[in-house]
């Protein structure tokens, strides 16, 4: 696997790297001793995944707060989608986010450090998304920005189609308990 750095400090794409042959091919998709190479999280204590059933659901932007803020690896393992993190770390590059598109077919993962939002848009139907995440859900860290928020004006791909009540309502960055 190829580990690049991103525009936005301690964020990578991880790019794997296929062998092939009549057979199809065989690609890690992770590597503790790889990870730890690049100063990454090697320890990951739960595995999720998400459907979404229509283009243009979006999901986000979350985050878990203080202590049990967690590490993600992301990736799209049928359909696509536009995932977007933004830095919500103190210093210069606070505020700012870039997007990745993931797919089935690219197969390309993202390393998401702590301090963080994250959150992606569907680009097509029937959609599965699966993370590796570094500590255990704490609900009462769960929190969130809006993906709307023009302090951080994101340009999403698609006019958003789905989208939670929870998703609805994070405050602006301005406002939220970071």
């Amino acid at each position: 696997m190829l580990i690049r750095d991103t525009e936005l400090p301690d964020a990578k794409l991880i790019e794997l790297q296929p062998h092939g042959d009549e057979r199809g091919f065989f690609a890690r998709t992770f590597c503790a001793r790889e990870f730890a190479v690049h100063r990454l999280e090697t320890s990951f204590v739960q595995h999720s995944t998400s459907f979404s059933a229509t283009r243009g659901t979006l999901r986000g932007m979350h985050f878990q707060r203080g202590a049990d803020a967690e590490v993600k690896v992301v990736s799209c393992s049928r359909g696509a989608i536009y995932d977007v993190i933004i830095d919500l770390r103190p210093g210069r590059n606070q505020g700012r986010w870039q997007g990745f598109e993931l797919t089935a077919d690219n197969r390309n993962r993202l390393y998401i450090p702590k301090g963080f939002a994250h959150g992606f848009q569907t680009l097509t139907d029937d959609v599965e998304v699966n993370y590796l995440i570094s500590e255990f859900y704490a609900p009462d860290a769960a929190s969130g920005v809006r993906y709307d928020d023009p302090a951080f004006a994101i340009h999403w791909p698609l006019a958003v189609t789905t989208l939670s009540e929870k998703d609805k309502n994070w405050p602006d960055f301005a406002a939220a308990a970071i």
